[in-house]
């Protein structure tokens, strides 16, 4: 059997055995035109969850438009898909993933690969909006989707999804808040939005959040601020001290890093313990605006 490939060259290739196959996909290959790659720099944000909690349609209602397959069949999304989303002044990719169930009941070989492509978005985004039931309520699953993204430092938005179907008072919010904050402690600066993507509720405000979350991560503060504000607390507030010998910290600075990284420079950062490393943390919390970014402090010795 001969194939013209418009290359000034004729191939024969055998039907039954696959012979010269190789030499063909060479000549195809070097018939590419080669276009240069530009890096995607735009903001990535991945929706993440367990399955059938609105991570698809969440996309759609977004778009305006079914972009992505809905159905009540876990594993409908089987890889993650990249969409560029360029709308009322927001610019950034929005990735849709497949739901991320507990390993054992992770049978099949194509829905172990589409965890692992989840996964990798998590890895490779900005922005990780994790989607919760809020039927189901916050489950194992969810908390360790939450700690994965915290491990790889990326910027957390969580979304409780079917917020209409619960029952609700004026209490009701501020409860499923803090068993969530509960759960993901010690972690607990991270913004909740509340959703109904199917009655379009709050839908536009999860982009925002994640937006600011983005900024967040990104936030840059200047050595003399840092000092200006976190000196007189460390002051009034020093480093206990052990076996007689006090820790004197003399000065912050920021550290280069994907989020926002802080060090103390101090003349025993052997004695600093955990402990203080959360009380620092909280007191940046509360003076700069870093909520949904994970922040780390490192003392250091001058």
């Amino acid at each position: 059997m001969f194939y013209s490939l418009g290359l000034g060259e004729i191939y024969n290739i055998s039907s039954m055995t696959g012979s010269g196959t190789g030499e063909l996909l060479d000549a195809v290959v070097e018939s590419f035109d080669e276009e240069p790659t530009e890096e995607n720099t735009l903001p990535k944000f991945a929706i993440v969850g367990r399955p059938n909690v609105g991570k698809s349609s969440i996309i759609n209602s977004l778009i305006g438009k079914e972009r992505n397959i809905v159905t009540p069949i876990a594993g409908t999304t089987r890889d993650s898909i990249h969409i560029h989303y360029n709308q009322y002044g927001h610019d950034f990719m929005l990735v849709d993933t497949a739901g991320l169930r507990k390993k054992t009941k992770v049978k099949e070989n194509i829905e172990f690969y589409s965890v692992m492509r989840t996964i990798k978005a998590l890895e490779e985004a900005d922005v990780v909006i994790l989607m919760i039931d809020a039927v189901e309520g916050i489950e194992s699953q969810d908390i360790n989707i939450f700690h994965l993204a915290e491990k790889n430092k990326k910027g957390i938005v969580i979304v409780v999804n079917k917020w209409d179907l619960i029952e609700k008072n004026n209490k009701t919010i501020k409860v499923f808040e803090e068993q969530i904050r509960d759960k993901i402690a010690p972690f607990t600066d991270v913004p909740i939005v509340f959703t109904s993507v199917t009655e379009k509720q709050r839908v536009l405000k999860v982009i925002e959040t994640a937006q600011l979350v983005y900024e967040n991560r990104k936030r840059k503060i200047s050595t003399s601020k840092l000092n200006d504000i976190m000196l007189p607390i460390i002051e009034n507030y020093p480093p206990p001290s052990i076996k007689g010998k006090y820790v004197k910290i003399k000065y912050v600075t920021q550290i280069a890093g994907a989020s926002p990284m802080f060090a103390f420079f101090c003349n025993l950062p052997q004695y600093v313990k955990e402990p203080y490393y959360r009380f620092i943390e909280n007191k940046m919390r509360e003076n700069f605006d870093l909520s949904g970014a994970p922040v780390q402090v490192w003392f250091r010795q001058k």
